[in-house]
């Protein structure tokens, strides 16, 4: 989700809920401890040159049960963000607390922002020799042609 799309959302909302990939519920006494632009340049292992650009939100969560982030707050910290660091509208990336820090797209459905797994990939399948993924038929499902067929005793083998 590109942050304009983020912020609509926001506007006609009265509470912000984040749903897990699992479908639990970020607890909703977070924080948004940061609104950021992450810039990553690199190499693939194919040697091209990349760049990637996404919007950064950081969710915590704390002791503190007694706030909650209004949406009008937090188009205000987005606004700021985007006037102080010149933030564009890329992609979100939320980052978020569990076993260690998780990386997450961002979708809505259902009244929720929804965390979305993210995974790695290769970026040069084509030049760093990974081949293609051969497709998997079953042998019961050919049929031969009559012609083709070697019977016992036909003088075929």
């Amino acid at each position: 989700m590109k942050l304009s799309a983020f912020k609509n959302i926001l506007k006609d909302k009265t509470n912000i809920a984040f749903e897990l990939p699992n479908g639990s519920l970020v607890p909703n006494h977070f924080h948004v401890t940061e609104v950021g632009q992450i810039n990553k340049r690199f190499i693939d292992c194919g040697g091209t040159m990349r760049d990637e650009n996404v919007v950064n939100f950081q969710l915590w969560e704390a002791n503190d049960y007694d706030h909650r982030l209004h949406p009008n707050k937090l188009i205000d910290i987005i606004e700021l963000s985007e006037s102080k660091l010149g933030i564009t509208d890329e992609e979100i990336e939320v980052e978020y607390q569990g076993e260690t820090i998780g990386k997450f797209g961002l979708e809505y459905a259902g009244g929720n922002f929804l965390l979305t797994s993210k995974t790695t990939d290769c970026l040069a399948k084509d030049k760093c020799g990974i081949p293609e993924e051969k497709i998997k038929v079953s042998l019961k499902a050919l049929t031969p042609d009559a012609g083709d067929t070697c019977t016992p005793g036909g003088g075929c083998c």
